[in-house]
């Protein structure tokens, strides 16, 4: 395993309601120094959920990128809230963005945003054994809802309007991780 580079120094350069960009003088094992900048970390992480019905269909909502300026199908996702569980969190957005409960939530995986430039961690949970429940959100209108087979994922994934990363790579996950389960030991 490498050696971490030694942060020297640690400032906020800019700052915006939403993103933070830090800069860091680092140097490496091997003595070079060299300055990075990237976004610093929000929040108390967020959460991106894969919501599984009993017929191996994947909850799908359709939402506005501000990034892109379009809507994208995508999987839902959110901010996990000072103190609360990541499970919490999930079944939280899952009902807020999507209308449905899950009765199990598994974590697959934590994963980066970009870990190149971005102090952003997201977790990746499958939601199975869904069931119908509410909560108000904080979506600027109502999402719509899609159910997609999970064995015609390659079908999805050609569609214009879905391509956000995460959901991509969730997806991939949620299925390889269910394959996994279900083949015989």
């Amino acid at each position: 395993m490498p050696t971490l580079p030694r942060i020297l120094k640690r400032r906020t350069v800019a700052r915006s309601r939403l993103f933070r960009i830090e800069q860091l003088d680092l140097r490496f094992a091997n003595g070079v120094e060299r300055v990075y900048e990237r976004l610093g970390g929000a929040g108390y992480g967020a959460v991106v959920i894969v919501p599984v019905t009993a017929h191996r269909e994947v909850l799908l909502v359709r939402e506005y990128g501000a990034g892109s300026n379009c809507y994208h199908w995508g999987l839902p996702k959110g901010a996990v809230d000072p103190g609360e569980a990541l499970t919490v969190a999930a079944e939280r957005e899952l009902k807020e963005e999507a209308g449905h409960g899950a009765r199990r939530i598994t974590a697959l995986k934590r994963v980066y945003l970009n870990p190149f430039y971005m102090e952003r961690e997201l977790d990746i949970v499958l939601a199975e054994d869904l069931y119908p429940e509410s909560l108000p959100g904080d979506e600027p209108e109502p999402l719509a809802i899609m159910y997609w087979p999970l064995e015609r994922l390659g079908e999805l994934l050609v569609r214009e309007d879905v391509n956000d990363t995460l959901s991509i790579t969730a997806l991939f996950l949620a299925r390889e991780y269910l394959a996994s389960r279900a083949a015989p030991v």
